[in-house]
């Protein structure tokens, strides 16, 4: 079996066995004892949260069974290597849609939960695990464990954002969302980061969905310009339902030797999409895939950043510090010389996230993703980390390969004690190794 990598391909790692998961194989975690383990599903984590250098990982694809759907009270149990994009093909025709979903649909149950992915609906819905009821969980003692809000619910709270190290999430059980079979949708033009956040509290209020896309070379007046896309679910018009496409429109088809996304063609793409959202106008009826994950329709997208990689940026900063912080952020980025192909700028809402770890909190989070030029990205990314840190903020562990131990520790400081009593101890990723090397 290839040694899995995760979405950004960076860093490079070496697993001692990648062992399939199936929910009788006991000798999943029994095997190779001495070696910590961890979960991997649809290595969908841009760094190393998903990876275990030296150890092993525990493959869940195979764990990819629906146990039970209840369309009228909207509820969901099935394993955790079943992905969202199974999810919805199952659900959609009956009215249902997954309360949460991130930008891919290509991650499973299990990599939402421990990551406790969040979207574009956060300022009213939260984050995924806002909606998880029940969850069974193996611990590497051999003993299953149901958790839940209720039951258990020290463990429920370390394991959703948990980044996988209370154990090997087994099945879960899931509110669905009762939806329409469209989304009405808008797109507003923003000049500059001034703008965004003149509009976004409005657009918050108005729409349950809302996100912005950042121009992150733009400078001066112009300074984080952008375009603003609104999305609420239209009422039922007895159309079909919407539907999780099977595969991607289009595929990179190899890996290329470098990457094809320097200054001067992120410039261009930015000027183009910039004028095109400028030119739409009114509301119009879209398809879910084609408004909720508009990247899963090139397949293998991350391979255009060429042999290095990429590495993904992305915090969240508290309200009273987030105009100032994005400014600083973005002028330092613009100034870099370094261009992020893909910037997402949103904020998130006050409902409070269930998991100890969890990263979305109140505030506005912004994201951006470079090719990996190495010792140059490093400068970068110790800029930006330390904007982060003098304005409150936190990084995101799920996207992330540079952080150091002081950041993370920090950020987490009032959770840590209360995740490290609930950590199962043979289980470990790369991620924990860099972030937490005392632990």
């Amino acid at each position: 079996m290839r040694d899995p990598e995760s979405w950004g391909r960076f860093p490079r790692t070496r697993h001692a066995a990648v062992v399939p998961v199936r929910w009788a194989n006991g000798d999943a975690l029994r095997s190779s004892a001495h070696l910590s383990r961890l979960a991997h599903g649809l290595g969908r984590s841009y760094g190393d949260a998903c990876l275990n250098d030296g150890g092993v990982l525990l493959t869940t694809r195979t764990l990819d069974r629906f146990v039970a759907l209840d369309a009228e009270a909207a509820v969901l149990t099935c394993e955790a290597g079943v992905s969202l994009a199974e999810v919805l093909d199952l659900v959609a025709p009956h009215g249902l849609f997954l309360p949460v979903v991130p930008g891919t649909k290509h991650v499973t149950v299990g990599g939402a939960i421990a990551n406790d992915v969040h979207g574009k609906n956060h300022h009213r819905a939260g984050t995924f695990g806002r909606h998880v009821l029940e969850i069974e969980l193996a611990r590497s003692t051999g003993a299953r464990i149901v958790c839940s809000p209720t039951q258990n619910p020290a463990l429920f709270a370390a394991t959703v954002g948990g980044l996988g190290l209370t154990g090997l999430v087994l099945r879960a059980t899931l509110r669905l969302a009762r939806v329409g079979d469209h989304l009405r949708a808008r797109t507003v033009a923003l000049g500059s980061l001034d703008d965004f956040f003149a509009r976004s509290g409005a657009s918050d209020s108005e729409n349950e969905f809302t996100v912005a896309w950042v121009d992150a070379l733009a400078t001066g007046r112009r300074l984080g310009r952008g375009l603003l896309h609104q999305g609420n679910w239209g009422p039922p018009e007895g159309r079909p339902a919407p539907r999780s496409r099977a595969g991607a429109r289009l595929r990179v088809p190899f890996q290329l030797p470098f990457s094809l996304l320097g200054r001067h063609t992120v410039r261009a793409f930015n000027a183009v999409v910039h004028a095109r959202g400028r030119r739409a106008a009114g509301e119009r009826r879209v398809r879910a895939d084609a408004f909720f994950f508009p990247l899963d329709g090139v397949d293998r997208w991350n391979l255009v950043y060429g042999r290095a990689g990429l590495v993904q940026f992305q915090c969240a900063i508290p309200p009273a510090a987030s105009a100032e912080a994005m400014r600083a952020l973005l002028a330092t980025v613009s100034a870099s010389g370094e261009a992020s192909f893909l910037g997402v700028l949103k904020n998130f809402g006050a409902v409070a996230s269930p998991g100890l770890l969890s990263f979305p909190r109140e505030g506005t989070t912004l994201a951006l993703d470079f090719p990996n030029r190495g010792a140059r990205t490093a400068r970068l990314f110790h800029e930006l980390h330390a904007i982060v840190r003098a304005h409150q903020g936190r990084l995101y562990p799920a996207k992330d390969a540079l952080m150091d131990p002081a950041q993370f520790q920090a950020q987490y400081a009032a959770a840590l004690p209360a995740f490290l009593a609930q950590r199962d101890p043979a289980f470990s990723s790369s991620l924990w190794r860099r972030v937490m090397p005392d632990a």
